[in-house]
């Protein structure tokens, strides 16, 4: 099954804002991104990184995949042990819900920051980039 690590990251919350995603079946990099997003909150940041690698594995023909995200915010609401209150999060929450569909298999699992490096590592690289 294919493993998905995203981040989101933004400077000065809201501020300059990137997205990172790396993807790997076995110890393959099928997909690796690392994007400037303009001016944002840093949970924008975080669906964005959500969607745009739902996105992508999509676009691949993926339809199994685990992701791992250090936003604990986003793998609560996704799992529904959270709900979304804020009016912004909420379009991008249906967003991601509506590519999750899509999936035979779809799992998200919460890990601390330091387990989550190359994707931060590419958000930031993003933010650097712009």
């Amino acid at each position: 099954m294919l493993t998905v690590h995203i981040d989101g990251a933004a400077r000065n919350n809201p501020g300059d804002a990137g997205i990172g995603i790396i993807a790997r079946e076995g110890h393959k990099v099928v997909l690796e991104i690392g994007e400037y997003i303009g001016k944002t909150t840093n949970n924008v940041a975080e669906y964005s990184a959500l969607i745009r690698g739902l996105e992508e594995i999509l676009i691949k023909g993926y339809k199994e995949a685990h992701f791992i995200s250090d936003s604990e915010l986003v793998v609560r609401q996704i799992k529904g042990e959270y709900k979304v209150k804020d009016e912004n999060l909420k379009v991008l929450f249906h967003q991601a819900k509506a590519l999750i569909a899509k999936f035979k298999i779809f799992s998200i699992r919460h890990v601390r920051r330091e387990e989550n490096k190359e994707a931060d590592g590419l958000a930031n690289r993003g933010i650097d980039n712009r």
